[in-house]
């Protein structure tokens, strides 16, 4: 009896331990501008593409030594927990391979190594089944270094999304509020409600999805979303730019150039925009290009530049940090975007290295945990943002959840 016990003990341990969600593992700092791409460049980060499509990842180490790097590739469930699937049931091929293609930067101040993975490719041939995947990248010693996730779907459920301005008048100046439907005629959805699970993005941002909704209507194999608050995201403020693909000019953007051991770029100031009017600026939705003016070949011809911020903005609670925020790092928040009050200027202050181009930014107040997009930029109906949609299901009886289908749509046209 004794044994039996210790034996289910360690078997509800694994069961626990392999039921863990997964998270995304950021990069070091020498791992810089790692770039993960689809068929269109405007996801950089956590990219979705059709079963069969390809993949393209790039990264720099700007340490220069020409490390080796190797990758795997995990599925998972809509949740991000670990499917029961092996290797060879949703892989064609084989991966814990290593980066071949890699490049050393040429005339540049920083060294760096540029390297480049492509899938599929002569060993990951290719992969078979739909849903979200990791794509982990370890040394030479097998520690894992960053992993990025992805999304494979299948184009059979139809999406149709649009964008509203929130029913309840105390957010209907700031929040914007998704409705859309699944269509699947040739997919018969069983039981929609415990089978098909929705993820929404705001701007490509996994970080800020919104889970969990259940279809409030069905009419034929159509399944209707048509909720207010539960729907709803903030609507932030287009995203600020600056643009250096020339290294030694100011332009709209950049007040002052310097050269020390690297190039440093000093930015005009910046002011919180909560309370002011709203003022159109197009803007990538917090994407990044990598581009050199005078380069052939902006991957390894582009220069590492010091960016300085500068924030002017009223005191903040000893508890709460003011960060960078934006695509550059798929939105993560680490010591590389934090700002510190300078009380000789009395400004909030950061420098940070950005690989040169053109790059969206905006200002976030963390305080206990919790974001803020809003208190220093403010938040309005009017602001441009792209919502995209995915559709997952489980057939009864299933190993995994299926991707199979992923709209969007744009507040540009918002209504009532």
């Amino acid at each position: 009896m004794r044994r039996f016990l210790l034996f289910l003990g360690l078997f509800m341990g694994l069961q626990s331990c392999f039921s863990q969600i997964m998270e995304e593992v950021p990069p070091p700092n020498y791992i810089r501008t790692v770039q993960f791409t689809g068929d269109s460049r405007g996801n950089q980060g956590n990219p979705a593409v059709q079963l069969g499509a390809g993949l393209k990842l790039s990264f720099d180490d700007i340490i220069g030594d020409e490390a080796d790097y190797y990758y795997t590739i995990d599925h998972y469930n809509f949740d991000w927990t670990p499917t029961s699937l092996s290797k060879n049931e949703y892989m064609n091929g084989f991966d814990n391979v290593r980066i071949l293609d890699y490049e050393n930067a040429v005339n540049t101040l920083q060294p760096y190594t540029h390297y480049t993975l492509t899938i599929p490719n002569k060993n990951t041939k290719g992969l078979k089944v739909s849903g979200n995947y990791i794509l982990n990248i370890f040394n030479a010693n097998k520690e894992l270094v960053f992993s990025r996730k992805f999304m494979i779907y299948e184009a059979i459920a139809q999406i149709g999304a649009e964008v509203k301005r929130a029913r309840d008048l105390n957010f209907i100046n700031e929040k914007q509020t998704v409705n859309f439907s699944i269509n699947s005629p040739d997919l018969l959805l069983k039981n929609p409600e415990q089978n098909v699970k929705v993820v929404i993005l705001q701007n490509h941002n996994l970080k800020t999805a919104i889970t969990n909704l259940k279809p409030q209507y069905t009419i034929a194999n159509e399944l209707l979303y048509r909720y207010d608050q539960e729907s709803a995201f903030w609507g932030g403020n287009e995203y600020l730019q600056f643009d250096n693909k020339e290294l030694r000019v100011t332009n709209a953007n950049i007040a002052k150039v310097e050269l020390e051991e690297l190039y440093h770029h000093f930015l005009y100031t910046n002011v919180t925009r909560n309370g002011e009017p709203y003022t159109y600026n197009p803007d990538i939705n917090g994407a990044f290009v990598v581009r050199n003016y005078l380069a052939q070949n902006s991957d390894t011809e582009a220069e590492y530049v010091w960016m300085h911020f500068r924030l002017k903005n009223y005191a903040i609670s000893p508890n709460a940090e003011i960060h960078l925020y934006g695509g550059f790092n798929n939105f993560i928040l680490d010591d590389s975007t934090l700002l510190k009050y300078n009380p000789e200027t009395g400004y909030f202050e950061n420098a940070r290295l950005f690989k040169q181009g053109y790059y969206n930014y905006k200002y976030v107040l963390l305080e206990n945990g919790m974001l803020d997009d809003g208190i220093i930029s403010g938040n309005f109906d009017e602001t441009e943002n792209l919502y995209t949609i995915y559709a997952y299901y489980r057939s009864p009886g299933a190993r995994y959840d299926r991707l199979i289908g992923v709209g969007n749509t744009n507040s540009r046209n918002i209504t009532n």
